[in-house]
């Protein structure tokens, strides 16, 4: 474990969702067009929508992969050519701290962290399965939000912060969910990369949302967009890759292409006047990397120049000044600080998750050339700051 002089604040921690997240509070008339469970060839599988899902390969997470198994192979080593499988290796009986709060609060202080935000594991690729079902979509969310606020809280104990999942493809229902979120005591709120599913309107700054960010900018707390199956798979299938996302079916040509669904959908939030509109809106990517931050900045500031008659504001400025990074350690993280500053800058462990890393706080040790003023910054300060109210 590092040795750091204070508690790190973790941006990237993960539950394993209870078998009966999205079933326990599902409005009995929509139960077959959401979630339910079925046996099929002598395993128990997840049905959406009434067919089998194959987002997560064991949905019931018992057993499960060890934490941070695939570290060295995120990293971009695999020198003996093993398979994923393999490198997995033997699978361990789920751990307490994976679906009990009290739990995961003890392992909290075995780990050195003083709190962490938590994020999904399965649901976030439920609203791509969804999309051609709004009705559907929402009410598998409704449910599954008050099964977060139920077993883990919004902020429990003051340590751990869970962010309830509020999908945009009813405007009306987005702002309710959000007004039940802020009233049982949210801080942040969860999103995934991508365009709205479930919508004609696929801009989340389309004005016909307006209402929801005009009540986010109001409240003051925090957007995070976590990766998750954004429908970019798309782009794959025009070159022979694509297919229904599978979180652990790695194909180099898929890791290799360009389209970044975080980047796209910033620069359509930026583009479209979210930030001018609501400036008080904060954004958190996590689990989505920062290689994609060099080229929508340059991106950004190309089409300023071009065509700053369309602009209120610099476009560079507003990502500068309304989003924050959690990148992946294996990121070129010194030159993420020249282009966004340290202060923008979370870390994320990504645990309990096998691609991320088994002991949380060695981040510290990919800070290469980061000061002790920034080290605090990354490894606390920012995360903690993005759960207070934001500035006017």
């Amino acid at each position: 474990m590092a040795d750091l002089p204070f508690r790190a604040f973790d941006a990237d921690h993960h539950y394993y969702e209870a078998e009966d997240a999205f079933t326990r509070h599902i409005d009995p008339r929509m139960k077959r067009r959401c979630m339910e469970w079925a046996e099929v060839d002598g395993r128990k599988r997840l049905l959406v929508g009434g067919k089998i899902n194959r987002f997560i390969p064991n949905p019931t997470f018992d057993p499960v992969a060890k934490p941070g198994v695939l570290d060295e192979f995120f990293r971009g080593r695999n020198p003996e050519g093993k398979g994923i499988a393999a490198l997995f290796g033997a699978l361990d009986p789920i751990h307490p701290a994976y679906r009990d709060r009290d739990a995961r609060v003890a392992q909290l202080d075995d780990q050195n962290l003083a709190g962490a935000y938590l994020f999904p594991t399965l649901a976030v690729g439920m609203e791509e399965s969804l999309k051609d079902d709004p009705e559907a979509l929402c009410a598998a969310f409704r449910a599954f939000n008050r099964w977060l606020e139920e077993d883990w809280g919004f902020g429990y104990q003051g340590r751990l912060f869970a962010a309830p999942y509020i999908p945009l493809a009813d405007p009306a229902w987005a702002v309710e969910e959000l007004e039940w979120a802020l009233a049982a005591g949210a801080r942040m709120i969860c999103m995934t990369p991508g365009p709205v599913r479930g919508s004609t309107h696929g801009s989340p700054a389309d004005p016909i949302y307006d209402p929801f960010w005009a009540r986010l900018n109001e409240a003051g707390i925090t957007l995070a967009i976590h990766s998750g199956d954004a429908g970019y798979n798309q782009f794959a299938d025009l070159y022979g890759s694509g297919g229904a996302f599978r979180a652990f079916a790695f194909d180099p040509l898929r890791i290799s292409l360009s389209a970044h669904p975080v980047a796209d959908k910033l620069a359509a939030m930026i583009c479209h006047g979210l930030f001018t509109r609501h400036p008080r809106v904060r954004v958190a990517t996590i689990e989505c990397g920062s290689e994609w931050v060099a080229g929508l900045l340059a991106r950004l500031k190309k089409a300023y120049g071009q065509m700053p008659m369309v602009f209120e504001h610099d476009p560079v400025e507003q990502l500068r000044r309304n989003v924050w990074v959690s990148p992946y350690y294996e990121d070129d993280l010194e030159g993420l600080r020249g282009l966004i500053g340290a202060d923008h800058i979370l870390f994320g462990s990504d645990y309990p998750h096998a691609e991320g890393l088994a002991v949380p706080t060695d981040f510290i040790h990919d800070l290469k050339g980061y000061d002790e003023d920034d080290v605090r910054r990354v490894m606390h300060d920012n995360a903690l700051g993005l759960l207070g109210p934001a500035a006017s």
